[in-house]
């Protein structure tokens, strides 16, 4: 059959895991997918993955790709690959594609969806992928600041401090926030993100649904290109990668 280079759609509850990077020693979505092909296939494998996602947070469509040289049918490869995998983790679909893909270098955009619930108390059904923050926030106010981001802009004010990639200037091209009862969605598509951006961006909305800040304030907070300047980071369970178009 030859070398074939798989593209895999991955769902993954991330919040047990140091998440999407292999490290030695811990437990990571990349090792356990290594582990799981590596034993079927009999040889090691790397799982090249379009977002490396932080400990914590989950994905419903994580998207990698893998070389295998395995007479293993595509129909078959799915089911032969859950059936090593930890409950918490599943392969969706896996489809042959060009040698040259690449599922980080070809991705166009990325979606993220961010859950908050407002409830006095826990949502225990719900608890693991959502952040649980009491009281009133003002959904509006924070759309109308969402929108502000849409857009090419230096993000800089976003992204972690460890974060030193060349450049931070990013395109958004969604920035919604929605609401339904209790439950706050906030959802931002890009070409690409940076470390912690969605989680800084969503800590910012949340100080300005509680009135701290008016939505204008965005603008200052991304003229200042300093991380100090933007709201505290919202905390990983309530974040999950949605989708990656390519």
């Amino acid at each position: 059959m030859g070398v074939r280079n798989i593209k895999l759609t991955i769902s993954y509850d991330g919040v047990d895991y140091s998440g999407w990077q292999y490290q030695p020693g811990k437990h990571t979505i990349q090792g356990e997918l290594q582990k799981a092909i590596s034993e079927l296939t009999g040889f090691l494998t790397k799982v090249n993955g379009a977002s490396r996602t932080d400990a914590g947070v989950s994905a419903a469509g994580q998207v990698a790709n893998i070389i295998i040289n395995s007479p293993i049918p595509i129909k078959n490869l799915t089911k032969a690959i859950n059936h090593r995998l930890p409950r918490d983790i599943v392969v969706i679909e896996a489809v042959e594609v060009d040698k040259d893909f690449d599922s980080s270098s070809s991705a166009k955009s990325k979606l993220y969806r961010y859950r908050i619930f407002t409830g006095k108390n826990r949502n225990v059904l719900q608890n693991r992928n959502s952040w649980h923050r009491p009281g009133s926030l003002d959904c509006g106010t924070m759309d109308a600041a969402a929108k502000m981001l849409v857009g090419t802009h230096d993000f800089k004010s976003f992204a972690a401090a460890a974060d030193k990639r060349e450049t931070s200037v990013r395109t958004v091209t969604r920035c919604d926030v929605a609401c339904e009862d209790k439950w706050i969605y906030v959802d931002i598509e890009a070409d690409r993100f940076l470390y912690n951006m969605v989680r800084n961006i969503v800590g910012t909305l949340v100080e300005i649904g509680r009135g701290r800040w008016k939505p204008e304030k965005i603008k200052e907070i991304l003229e200042a290109k300093d991380r100090t300047a933007a709201g505290p980071i919202a905390p990983p369970e309530g974040l999950c990668l949605i989708k990656i178009d390519y």
